[in-house]
């Protein structure tokens, strides 16, 4: 405690000497507190995030300099039994606590760490001081401060964790292909909400508020019932409401959800991770904290999260749309607090104008940064596609695209999910592609109704497939629950059931074999996915009679599933079809005139169900 509290004394009469007012030099001494060497905090297995707190200089948010700029924190994790080593950014954590005491000051430094291999791990700290040097490349910019050089041990032993629960799935990577997989081998398909987009404006989060227009700051009062015991809260059983609504998204078989962590200036003008709107060198420590604990247990829930890290309405806020240090810090900021977490990628802006340099720029310092590489993804507007995704095929980094559509039209989504998927396959690196916003801007996905779902059920199948690995569902400002003031997910009750089965359904396929086959079809319009030899699923949007299917020469089982209900496969009229021709697929076994899946397979197949 006292070399970091001397040194902060010499700092404020520094600042004092320069003019610096007190305010911004003098942080509350209260708030510092001894600690006996670095703290390992957390449970030390495999997948479950560590952290470890360091005592640094006594500072505040508003202080001089600022902890956020100009002190940089690094922590270098080597795994004893192999070569690999990982560098981590850390960040300023106030007083250690500020989630429940909402403290700007403090002496607390924080890393967070995912380790992904079992075995003694070994740490050194790099902590560094001096101006702006949290945006500097070089390792060995500023000055050696405080806890530099701290070293540390601990023994990572595997995980306990079963089911949805990622800490015992691992980290969720992009491989070279079209899906995202687990560390433990498991492939990721995805089905969830897109909206709200400002889901962060939710006002049980520090420093949360509207900052022009429409108020849209909500509470999420509807999910405060699906709040379980045992779920966290913050400062006296705040957190209810937001908790509440991912355990209900979870509980309808949903893993997906999406979040803009940045939207001044935008449609809501109610998020931002700095402690104002006109301040991004200066971060809420204590939002981010609570921010933190909603998205930890989103990881025991089984949910992806979807980082939207700016919107078209300000892409050109930070630095004039370049890579500068307000971007560059903005950056390290959100890797360094929430990168740890299993499953998630970095959306570059949604409805992008950035120039394709600046977009492959902000793409590669975002990968440099990232120690676990997650899948860095843009989003378009429908009508420029091809000047956004064209240019980025070619470049490493990133690793797919955001799709927004111009309509609920199933045709645009099976184009648009095959156009880039071929054209990143064509250069040798096949992208990850979702179809994130469906739908037109005043419509999207409705509330449910009477069946209103047909078309939304078409997109749902045609992405799939087509080599989507999945949905996220836009709701539009001509309903209820839309893209700015949703705080009840209930209003599409009925339709995560739907994309549940369809995600039961594709999960039962080879799917990672499986193509777009539509020249297969006949006599109806619809969609094929086949590994053109075994299995081939056809899906029917409606009464398709005269439906036929080309098969190779063989004796084939016809199964119909049911995309409105789900459950087992069933017969229809034909149950059993002979290849090597256009064969009939007969009709349903019920409701002909609505849509179905069909699943064709040789019947020595382990696929036949």
């Amino acid at each position: 405690m006292s070399r970091p509290i001397a040194r902060s004394a010499l700092v404020v009469l520094t600042l004092l000497a320069l003019g610096v007012p007190a305010s911004l030099a003098q942080p509350d001494p209260s708030a510092c507190t001894p600690l006996d060497g670095p703290v390992l905090e957390g449970e030390t297995m495999r997948w479950h995030p560590i952290a470890i707190a360091f005592a640094g200089p006594c500072t505040a948010e508003d202080a001089e300099p600022n902890p956020f700029l100009d002190y940089r924190l690094s922590v270098t994790f080597t795994h004893t039994g192999s070569a690999l080593q990982v560098t981590v950014p850390g960040f300023y954590a106030a007083d250690g606590n500020a989630a429940e005491t909402s403290a700007t000051a403090g002496n607390r430094w924080r890393v967070r760490f995912t380790p992904w291999r079992t075995g003694e791990w070994t740490y050194e700290a790099s902590f560094r001081a001096g101006p702006d040097v949290a945006v500097r490349d070089d390792p060995d910019a500023g000055d050696a401060a405080a806890f530099d050089g701290a070293t540390g041990t601990f023994t990572v032993s595997p995980s306990d964790k079963t089911g949805r629960d990622h800490r015992g799935r691992g980290l969720l990577r992009y491989v070279g292909e079209r899906y995202l997989r687990f560390d433990d081998g498991t492939y990721f398909l995805k089905g969830g909400a897109d909206s709200p987009e400002n889901l962060l404006a939710y006002a049980d989060f520090d420093g949360t508020r509207n900052n022009s227009g429409t108020d849209y700051v909500r509470a999420y009062e509807p999910h405060v019932r699906d709040w379980g015991s045992g779920d966290p809260t913050w400062q006296d059983g705040k957190g209810k409401g937001l908790v509440g609504a991912l355990n209900y998204l979870a509980a309808e078989g949903m893993n997906a959800f999406s979040f803009l962590t940045m939207n001044v200036h935008g449609d809501g003008d109610d998020v931002w991770p700095w402690t104002t709107p006109t301040t991004p060198l200066r971060y809420d420590v204590s939002k981010l904290a609570q921010w933190e604990i909603v998205f930890a247990h989103s990881d025991r829930l089984g949910l992806f999260k979807h980082f939207k890290t700016q919107e078209t309405e300000n892409d050109q806020l930070l630095d004039g749309g370049a890579l500068g240090r307000e971007r560059k810090l903005y950056y390290r900021e959100l890797v360094a607090r929430f990168a740890h977490h299993h499953a998630l990628n970095w959306n570059l802006g949604e409805e992008n104008t950035n120039t394709p340099a600046r977009r492959k720029a902000f793409a590669e310092y975002v990968e440099a940064l990232d120690p676990y590489n997650h899948p860095i993804v843009i989003h378009s507007y429908p009508n420029q596609k091809d000047s956004v995704y064209a240019p980025l095929t070619t470049v490493p980094p990133m690793d797919g695209a955001s799709l927004q559509l111009s309509s609920m039209d199933d045709r645009e989504a099976h184009r648009d999910v095959r156009t880039w998927l071929e054209a990143s396959a064509a250069v040798g690196a096949p992208w990850n592609v979702s179809v994130d916003e469906p739908g037109t801007a005043s419509a999207g996905l409705r509330p449910d109704g009477d069946d209103n779902y047909a078309a939304a059920r078409a997109v749902l199948w045609a992405a799939f497939f087509t080599g989507a690995d999945g949905l996220e569902w836009y709701f539009g400002y001509e309903y209820r629950d839309n893209d700015l003031n949703a705080d009840d997910w209930r209003s599409r009750d009925a339709f995560w059931d739907q994309h549940r089965h369809a995600l039961t359904f594709v999960r039962s396929l080879p799917f990672r074999a499986m193509s777009p086959a539509p020249d297969r079809l006949s006599g109806a319009p619809g969609y094929v996915f086949s590994d053109d030899a075994t299995v081939f699923a056809v899906y029917l949007a409606a009464d398709a009679p005269e439906a036929r299917l080309t098969l190779p020469d063989g004796p084939y089982t016809v199964r119909w599933f049911n995309p409105r209900t789900g459950g087992s496969l069933r017969a229809g009229s034909v149950s059993r079809v002979r290849g090597g021709d256009a064969v009939a697929l007969g009709r349903p076994p019920s409701a002909p005139q609505r849509d179905w899946v069909v699943k064709v397979t040789r019947p020595d197949s382990a696929q036949v169900k």
